[in-house]
């Protein structure tokens, strides 16, 4: 049950914390649609995080305008809700893992709800747009507990506070927060596991022949190689595959010069390592990595990668396939010909991932044809949720 970390259940009955959950799930519901929540009036959650995009951006642009007047921009693309109840909390060190036959391999840094993996739960990622300057902009938590009474739910949070340690009150703003982590668990809105490609492993739908095509290069390492990291087979338990690891890679992609502190060409988006995340400042080995998303839902996007730079599926597959051995098409040009690997500070580049379909030089054939390209695109519109059997575009959400 979502519960604020320092709140305590223990004195209510079963059916009492079941009811409780009901009840911050429904807020949590509305509090996620509210404008009145930001300083500027203007945005809520599902402002960057639209339900009918799979809860991610609504739109192609890469990161989505916010603050105080709504004239500030953070230089991350917001990432998909869906599917992040499964999500392990962060270690440095991953040796349980859906797709190694020896567990006593260390997977490295892995897990965690944020590209860089600084926050585990619900709870604690809900503060994050609430008081960032560049999304919602509430300068304290106290401003952000005062626009929720002026918004008129103050009655309903005093009636879910919960004791905790000290013996006092949960705040008001920790309630809400219970509320968004309720909200965000609710299995039959962000985890319905009921894609095409759901039913095709439940036996209930068949893959088009282009589908059949996208799934085999998706899944072989000669390939697209795919699934090393977006695990596409069902897990240990039985259950529908996450489609991510969630671990941690570098993957060099190009800078997103439509991001404003982009201009300035000493700032760096280095994910695990920061500027964002405060505690792995110092280890270099770390810079550049950023988590591995699920890939459910993806076709629902306009905008890939945590930078955004992408704007399209296909682009996003090709890139793995032809960022070494067509660099020039995805790198800016210089004096000295074309600058790979162009937001990533050379010092860092022993951290860039260069396994399949990665790697190659130059002029080398891409490990993808086009057309392979094209199947896998349309494989993973097979992992769009809410699909039915007359739909007509497979993957398509109704």
């Amino acid at each position: 049950m979502p519960i604020s970390r320092d709140a305590s259940a223990a004195a209510l009955s079963r059916e009492n914390a079941f009811k409780r959950v009901e009840t911050l799930s429904n807020l949590g519901a509305r509090l996620f649609r509210d404008p009145r929540l930001s300083a500027s009036g203007r945005q809520s959650c599902a402002s960057c995080h639209d339900p009918a995009h799979g809860f991610a951006p609504p739109d192609a642009r890469a990161v989505e305008p916010g603050g105080d007047a709504m004239t500030r921009f953070s230089f991350r693309a917001p990432p998909s809700l869906t599917y992040l109840a499964a999500v392990p909390r962060f270690t440095e060190h991953a040796f349980d893992s859906e797709d190694e036959a020896d567990e006593s391999i260390d997977n490295g840094p892995t897990g965690g709800l944020t590209w860089d993996g600084r926050v585990d739960t619900g709870a604690a990622q809900s503060l994050i747009p609430l008081l960032s300057s560049d999304e919602m902009a509430n300068r304290t938590p106290q401003d952000a507990e005062a626009r929720l009474v002026g918004a008129g739910y103050g009655s309903e949070l005093d009636a879910l506070r919960l004791p905790i340690r000290s013996g006092a009150l949960q705040s008001r703003l920790s309630v809400a927060q219970d509320a968004f982590e309720a909200y965000e668990q609710d299995w039959k809105t962000f985890y319905p596991f009921n894609s095409k490609y759901d039913l095709y492993l439940a036996g209930k739908a068949r893959l088009s022949p282009a589908e059949t095509r996208g799934l085999a290069a998706f899944e072989d390492p000669a390939k697209g190689n795919c699934a090393s990291c977006h695990i596409s087979e069902p897990r240990k338990d039985g259950a529908p595959p996450l489609f991510s690891d969630f671990g941690m890679i570098a993957l060099a992609v190009p800078r997103n010069r439509d991001i404003p502190a982009n201009r300035d060409p000493q700032f760096h988006d280095l994910g695990l390592c920061g500027p964002l995340r405060k505690d792995f400042l110092d280890r270099s080995e770390y810079c550049g990595l950023f988590r591995t998303p699920s890939l459910r839902n993806v076709a629902l996007r306009s905008s890939f990668f945590h930078n955004g730079v992408m704007h399209n599926l296909r682009d996003a597959i090709a890139f793995y396939v032809t960022r070494d051995t067509d660099p020039a098409h995805w790198h800016p040009h210089g004096s000295d010909g074309v600058r790979p690997y162009d937001d990533l500070p050379r010092r860092y580049w022993s951290n860039i991932n260069n396994d399949p379909p990665f790697g190659g030089k130059p002029g080398d054939a891409p490990r993808l044809t086009d057309a392979d390209v094209d199947d896998i695109a349309a494989f993973l519109r097979t992992l769009t949720d809410n699909w039915k059997p007359d739909d007509q575009t497979s993957g398509s959400a109704r």
